[in-house]
């Protein structure tokens, strides 16, 4: 182990040079980071990969994020909305076949008809698995009263992503108005803790105009924040976004790709016991990319359960893979290929942060 690596890897807390060093490692210096990383995933969490069945439901948004493939701007993007019906067989699905939890993903809406909707399928899923499905949802900013009503019809997990933690950056890839305002996102994850729910969220990486420092901040603000999971993975361009305009200025796929794992790696070294998911986005870049992941500190992985026919319609980035399986052959590939990766798929269970779960009893532990 390269000297420099090892002094940091073996102190207590890091600083924020200390992140930079480790974003930054390559080479041997890199697989010892990994190799650390693996350690602590199998004494904190285990060598489980949790699954979540992945149902991208609706691709209608009101934002218009310059990075997202079904930004409200593209307007060559087919556009769906998939049936109460249809959402309940994929729940069904994965209850059927143990994966014990699902998430409910679209783009982002706040409208009356839309909160209400989210309620009732809540409620709905709840009923058809007899109360055993557990539900992330991942629906973008909402009101405190919204995540509330979510929370209370059945929901329990919800990622929102902030893409960085970086004020000046978020504005560089969002546009400045009132649908996309930095703090309101800030204040949406403390209204999710608030509400009860395991809270999640992630970032792009390698994104135009971003920095090592940038990253370093970002798992400071994990920490500090004390979030319960994370989903983060490489950014990849979409052609119909303002963003790819900058596309020959960013590093190369392999590059990014191996920084998304020295992401997660460094993560989960630096919070030992939360969920950290390998994102779809990383086997983009990689045939084996989440499974890579799942060496270096992710325990979850999301299966796409989206009906096939939708798929294509639902590319917030290029190349985005599995968009022509079924879901019986995502389950069938996977699992193949977590075993080799050298886990075992936790059919049946939660898979419940226990980061969550030792926050909530240190809350209770210091009540009055």
């Amino acid at each position: 182990m390269s000297e420099r690596i090892q002094k940091i890897l073996e102190k207590e807390d890091w600083n924020r040079n200390d992140l930079i060093q480790l974003l930054n490692a390559t080479g041997e210096q890199q697989q010892d980071l990994f190799k650390k990383a693996h350690e602590i995933k199998e004494k904190y969490v285990g060598l489980k990969t949790y699954y979540r069945g992945l149902v991208e439901f609706s691709n209608y948004c009101y934002k218009n994020c310059y990075y997202c493939g079904i930004r409200a701007g593209n307007k060559n993007v087919e556009r769906y909305d998939l049936t109460d019906e249809q959402i309940l067989e994929a729940v069904q699905f994965a209850h059927q076949n143990k994966y014990a939890s699902v998430v409910f993903q679209g783009g982002e809406r706040d409208d009356k008809e839309f909160i209400e909707r989210i309620e009732n399928i809540l409620y709905k899923a709840k009923a058809l698995t007899n109360n055993e499905i557990g539900i992330t949802l991942s629906l973008g900013e909402q009101t405190l009263e919204t995540y509330q009503r979510w929370f209370e019809a059945g929901a329990h997990r919800y990622l929102l992503r902030i893409e960085t933690t970086n004020k000046e950056l978020f504005y560089k890839i969002h546009p400045q108005n009132r649908k996309h305002n930095f703090e309101r996102r800030i204040q949406a994850l403390y209204d999710l803790k608030r509400s009860g729910y395991q809270t999640g969220t992630g970032v792009m990486i390698a994104l135009p105009f971003q920095t090592t420092e940038h990253l370093a901040d970002d798992l400071l603000f994990f920490k500090n924040f004390d979030v319960d999971m994370v989903g983060m993975g490489p950014y990849i361009e979409h052609k119909e976004t303002p963003l790819y305009e900058f596309k020959d200025a960013l590093i190369p796929l392999k590059d990014r790709f191996y920084l998304s794992l020295r992401m997660i790696a460094i993560l989960r070294i630096l919070m030992k016991d939360i969920n950290i998911a390998a994102a779809t986005a990383l086997q983009a870049i990689d045939p084996i990319g989440r499974e890579k992941a799942v060496k270096a500190g992710a325990n979850v992985i999301m299966p796409n359960i989206t009906p096939t026919i939708n798929r294509t319609n639902y590319q917030l980035y290029e190349n985005k893979p599995c968009i022509d399986e079924g879901a019986d052959d995502c389950t069938t590939c996977l699992e193949a290929r977590i075993t080799i990766a050298g886990d075992t798929v936790a059919y049946g269970e939660w898979g419940d942060s226990p980061h969550f779960k030792n926050r909530t009893k240190k809350a209770e532990d210091i009540k009055p």
